[in-house]
């Protein structure tokens, strides 16, 4: 059956775009006291999965469902396997290089510093949206060089601020990759998987279930079964040091993308299927995967914090029933319910970083929100604002031809 990858899967922009907001809404918890713990991270060592645990592996399970459509719309404009592992390799870069910036700030900077941290990430931004914005299309000479203008300028500012930036501890500007290159790297892994398996779901499944049984030997088991993984080969070793060149890790992050990729071939591939077919279908995938989840937390704890693997098997149960959800929302006439945080889904890059303005224009500033709307409820209600106005604000960019685009 021949896959048709034309029409725009709005199923996929709905759930990019929940995902997106619920991760500026969870990620704005660090300014507000006594958060409800079941929508915190869990800590080290905690058999739990709190709400911001399950956004960042959703939004690779996204990405994952969109490498197809990526790749497969490149071969059909005419674009060699060779340009698309070149496009597939300055992705990852870019990916790459925003993640170091944005990790290496988070420990703030040594006071010898001769700007303050609301100042590197504002230009941090600035930088980023010089380089990647998507430029309109244009003929005009000058235009061009006004743009060839404004990425000098970017690569300028991000230059000046990795020379220039020391931590607390006087360390320099390192290789820490953080959210946005482990994004990077498992994108890289799963999209070059996708250039040399097209879509043979026959060749993808497979793979998806080796990252499943890398997870499951690699995974630290419960105390009663010993607290080690099952295979716990003496470091270091090739096996690890092979995973770790290729970033693998443990086999939980690319079990998520490929997971995603999967999904999204499955559900081209056969949409016209029956609608009752469908349902089936998505019922027994998350009953099975949930199963899964029910029965491994019997040997491993479930924990985001060493990716284990009730983990995985809940948390893509739970990516493969938002996207059924909101797929046959989408099918109902009622994608319009999502309009409000529409921007996040077709945006997404924007959306992640218009915070980093926000938190440096209050560093700059020195404005602090009132006690009593840093609490409970109205602490909640603080990070859902903010995450509304954060997402207004990627509208607002938009209109006036800024956009990140990589």
């Amino acid at each position: 059956m021949k896959t048709d990858f034309t029409q725009r899967n709005v199923g996929i922009d709905l759930l990019r775009a929940l995902t997106m907001f619920v991760m500026i809404f969870v990620n704005d918890f660090w300014k507000i006291h006594d958060v409800p713990h079941w929508l915190e991270h869990a800590k080290w060592g905690e058999d739990f999965m709190g709400l911001a645990d399950v956004v960042f592996p959703c939004f690779l399970f996204v990405v994952g469902m969109s490498i197809p459509f990526a790749i497969e719309r490149r071969y059909s404009k005419g674009f060699s396997g060779e340009s698309t592992i070149g496009h597939i390799l300055s992705r990852t870069f870019a990916l790459l290089v925003m993640g170091a910036f944005i990790t290496n700030s988070e420990a703030r900077l040594h006071p010898d510093v001769s700007y303050k941290i609301g100042v590197y990430w504002i230009l941090m931004v600035i930088g980023f949206i010089c380089i990647w914005n998507q430029y309109p299309r244009t003929e005009d000479p000058n235009r061009k060089r006004l743009y060839t203008g404004l990425k000098v300028l970017g690569t300028i500012i991000l230059i000046y601020l990795a020379i220039t930036f020391r931590n607390p501890k006087e360390g320099v500007f390192g290789a820490h990759w953080g959210i946005l290159g482990s994004i990077g790297w498992t994108y890289l892994l799963c999209a070059v998987i996708y250039v040399f398996t097209r879509d043979n779901l026959k060749k993808l499944i497979p793979i998806w279930f080796v990252f499943v049984i890398i997870c499951i030997l690699g995974s630290r088991m419960r105390e009663e079964f010993g607290a080690t993984a099952i295979l716990n080969l003496p470091r270091p070793n090739f096996y690890n040091d092979f995973l770790g060149i290729l970033h693998i890790g443990n086999g939980a992050l690319p079990a998520f993308t490929m997971g995603g990729v999967i999904l999204s071939l499955i559900s081209t591939k056969y949409s016209q299927v029956a609608t009752r077919k469908k349902i089936i279908f998505v019922l027994v995938t998350v009953a099975v995967l949930f199963l899964a989840g029910f029965i491994s937390r019997n040997f491993w704890i479930l924990a985001k914090i060493g990716a284990t693997p009730p983990f995985v098997f809940y948390v893509t149960a739970i990516a493969v029933a938002m996207y059924a959800l909101l797929t046959w929302l989408a099918n109902a006439g009622k994608a319009s319910w999502f309009d409000i945080i529409k921007p996040a889904g077709t945006a997404t890059l924007t959306t992640y970083l218009i915070p980093y303005v926000s938190y440096g224009l209050a560093d700059l500033t020195g404005i602090i929100l009132p006690d009593w709307f840093t609490h409970g409820f109205m602490g909640i209600v603080n990070c859902l604002c903010f995450a509304f106005v954060i997402i207004g604000v990627t509208y607002l960019l938009g209109r006036v031809y800024i956009k990140l685009k990589i």
